[in-house]
C-alpha cells in the first residue's frame, strides 16, 4: 500500500491496519516455523505496510503539535 493511500484514511482505519497486519504477520511466522509458509515475499510487505502506517501517524502527531 502507498503511503499516499494511507494518508488518505483517518487514525482509527490506520491503527485498524496496523493491528490487522500484525495478526496476519503473526501467523505467518508460525506458518514458517512449522515449514507451511507458501509466499515468503508477503512478510516484508506486510512490515513495510505496518512501518508506513506508524509513520503516518508520527507524521500527523508531529503536526499536531506544531512541530
Amino acid at each position: 500500500m502507498k503511503a499516499s493511500e494511507l494518508r488518505d484514511m483517518s487514525n482509527a482505519d490506520l491503527e485498524k491496519l496496523i493491528n490487522d497486519n500484525k495478526q496476519e504477520l503473526f501467523t505467518m511466522r508460525f506458518q514458517k516455523s512449522v515449514g507451511k509458509l507458501t509466499n515468503t515475499a508477503r512478510v516484508r510487505l506486510l512490515k513495510k505496510d505496518i512501518a508506513r502506517a506508524k509513520t503516518v501517524i508520527h507524521e500527523r502527531s508531529l503536526v499536531a503539535e506544531g512541530n
